[in-house]
């Protein structure tokens, strides 16, 4: 899927998506030139998405992480609570789930009494939500967006696709 050398450019960039151009093409031995080519490449196809700064959510007074379940009663196949949710500041990640829920959000608020209050004045005035259950993150062992490119794992089922 990808060679080498592209691997180890988005490495470079997940790891600092801040590492100028010269830098990344010091790295992989190429020519500034050809590694913004690759680059741009790599953004056109989609692969690089946008870039981004990780702030700091208790210098921002975001203490509180949790992840909710939301269950909807919306018909199979649309998407307009996935959307509704998707609009809300507080929510960071909204995933449509398998099971008995049909989302599961990652949230970021300032306390217990703030996630209850966006829990029920912007989540529960959703007409398609039917209930919620909120799980309280006590502490975060590891949180990365990095991808593993190029593992010995990433490799085999690229190989198995």
């Amino acid at each position: 899927m990808f060679d080498p050398i592209d691997t180890s450019i988005l490495n470079i960039l997940q790891a600092n998506a801040r590492t100028s151009n010269v830098e990344i093409a010091r790295q992989v031995g190429m020519a500034p030139s050809a590694t913004l080519e690759r680059v741009r490449k790599l953004e056109e196809r989609g692969t690089i998405q946008g870039y981004e700064a990780r702030v700091d959510p208790q210098a921002l007074g975001l203490d509180l992480l949790a992840f909710v379940s939301v269950r909807s009663s919306e018909v199979p196949g649309c998407a307009t609570t996935g959307a509704e949710l998707a609009a809300i500041p507080e929510v960071l990640e909204v995933h449509h789930v398998a099971g008995d829920d049909c989302y599961l959000l990652k949230m970021r608020a300032a306390s217990p009494e703030a996630l209850g209050r966006v829990l029920r004045e912007r989540v529960g005035s959703i007409s398609t939500v039917t209930g919620t259950r909120s799980t309280i993150v006590l502490g975060t062992i590891k949180e990365i967006g990095r991808l593993p490119i190029g593992t010995a794992h990433h490799e085999r089922v690229v190989a198995d696709a």
